[in-house]
């Protein structure tokens, strides 16, 4: 497939599963709002999510491809199999003794974790019981990692794109029972952590039947640490906190916002929507660019990277600026209209609203460094995009500590600087990675694609003007069309209207060039079955 159409294929599935979580995190606002239940249920899922965002969404997959592609190409399907099984047994037995000794250290960590509510018996205690019930789907996540990375390199991106839907599924389940069985809110926060796990084991069940699909023989054994776990490990590891950097900066910031009630709560509804075009565009651009650079790689087209680098950034800005924009002109405009009733007030959409504007302006960063990791991985070096990374989360945790602290003691939402630091680091992130490409000379800006991309800027920038009068004129739209839902509905359509006539009309792209990279590429093919 082209580089386009694996990209289309992960996005319309992912966005199947963003709408359903977007969803999810509707009933969760309106059942808990921006309170103690809401805080002890973002504490229960940040560990799990991180790990989620880490392995399942492809900074783990994009290490693990070319160490299993190496292996199949050198020695055959067989070899990869056998180092892929060696690998999930030993990093499945690692990961579940991890889970084991945080399940059991819990009720000690929790008041670290959140110490706004250290006096609050009923909330820790309701807070550690949901960790522990979410805690075992991280074993889900190994064992879903490497099955992810075995089926993209076999060319299937639709299934591993696809199961995430189950986590929104099995999650917003016990929300709309809680309508029907009336039930206190401790009791739905526990309800929806062991629905985390659920959808866990029905994610890697999956993933395991699509592998077995495709004939590769699979087996969980004795966990072994033999040479050729050790050689995956030495790269997938690196490689997993590096494409996952942006992820430990949130983590970061999580851990700083325990003393703040409510904070974890808006940092987890504004990483819920900054995340999308990450989750959309950044991911499934990553992915999709992993094979066909490692492949360049092997047969020693450097200027077929280079191009496919070049398309890659380019698509992935075309569709990461326009959400970046809107994120940044109309985020009250967005969260009010969209997620405010019930336990969720104005004044938290209010807030909310501040902080994810300062992630806004960091969002095409997030996008490009899962765009500028590819290349790394594709030469099998993982090491210095790590090093960029940890960098970048040290950066984070200075910045944003300090800045927490002193906009907290001057009475302003110390949130903002904990945003204001993640999207700082997310930017000099980018900057060592292509800075290091551009100076090894493993991809250089062509005129075009710098042509190319100011297109796609000015285009953003006539959006961002007819979003910006929408947003002044929010309440009166909300009355003409009766609901602020439909007219939110009607501000992104229009504004999607507008900045797709902008590309075609600043030749950014042309109808014909939508067909071409649509297109099959020649030669490939795909079985029917996954995809």
């Amino acid at each position: 497939m082209s580089l386009a159409r694996n990209t289309l294929v992960q996005s319309t599935l992912t966005l199947g599963s963003r709408v359903l979580g977007f969803a999810r995190d509707i009933a969760l606002a309106a059942r808990f709002g921006q309170g103690p239940m809401m805080d002890a249920f973002t504490t229960a899922l940040m560990l799990p999510n991180m790990f989620r965002r880490l392995f399942a969404e492809g900074a783990f997959a994009q290490a693990f491809v070319p160490v299993y592609g190496g292996v199949k190409a050198r020695e055959g399907d067989e070899a990869a199999a056998v180092t892929a099984s060696e690998a999930m047994s030993f990093m499945l037995a690692v990961v579940a003794a991890f889970c084991i000794l945080l399940q059991v250290l819990m009720p000690w960590i929790m008041p670290w974790l959140l110490s706004a509510y250290r006096d609050d018996a009923e909330v820790l205690r309701a807070a550690v019981t949901a960790t522990q019930l979410a805690m075992p789907y991280l074993a889900c996540m190994t064992v879903a990692s490497l099955l992810s990375g075995v089926l993209n390199t076999a060319g299937k991106f639709a299934l591993s794109a696809g199961v995430p839907v189950f986590l929104n599924l099995c999650t917003l389940a016990p929300l709309l029972a809680a309508y029907l069985v009336p039930a206190r809110q401790p009791e739905v926060l526990l309800w929806v952590s062991a629905a985390v796990t659920v959808s866990g084991l029905i994610q890697a069940g999956l993933l395991w039947w699509g592998v077995r699909r495709l004939g590769v023989a699979l087996r969980i054994g004795w966990p072994r640490l033999t040479p050729a776990v050790k050689r995956a490990l030495a790269l997938a590891v690196p490689g997993a906190l590096a494409g996952g950097a942006m992820q430990v900066n949130s983590l970061v910031s999580q851990m700083l916002a325990g003393s703040d009630e409510g904070a974890r709560s808006v940092l987890y509804n504004a990483d819920r929507l900054y995340q999308l075009p990450l989750g959309l565009i950044g991911v499934a651009i990553g992915l999709a660019l992993v094979p066909r650079l490692t492949r360049a790689f092997v047969s020693g087209d450097h200027e077929g990277g280079r191009r496919t680098l070049d398309d890659g950034i380019t698509l992935a800005m075309a569709f990461t600026l326009p959400a970046a924009t809107a994120l940044l002109v109309i985020p009250f405009f967005l969260i009010d209209a969209t997620v405010t009733r019930g336990a969720f007030t104005s004044a938290d959409a209010a807030r909310t609203a501040d902080v994810l504007r300062q992630f806004a302006w960091g969002v095409p960063a997030f996008v490009l460094a899962k765009v500028l990791t590819p290349p790394f991985f594709a030469r099998e070096d993982t090491r210095r995009p790590m090093y960029y990374a940890v960098a970048a989360v040290i950066f984070t945790v200075l910045i944003g500590s300090a800045l927490f602290f002193w906009l907290s003691s001057l009475g302003v939402d110390g949130v903002l600087g904990l945003a204001v630091a993640t999207s700082l680091s997310a930017w000099i992130n980018v900057a060592l990675l292509a800075g290091t490409l551009v100076r090894e000379d493993a991809w250089r800006p062509s005129p075009a694609f710098v042509a190319r991309l100011s297109r796609v800027l000015l285009a953003s920038a006539v959006m961002a003007g007819v979003l910006l009068a929408a947003g002044v004129g929010y309440e009166t739209l909300s009355r003409l069309l009766l609901a602020k839902e439909v007219a939110v509905l009607v501000v992104c359509g229009v504004g999607a209207v507008v900045y797709g006539l902008c590309l075609i009309l600043f030749r950014a792209v042309t109808p014909a060039e939508l067909r071409a990279v649509l297109r099959r590429e020649s030669g490939s093919s795909i079985p029917s079955g996954l995809d």
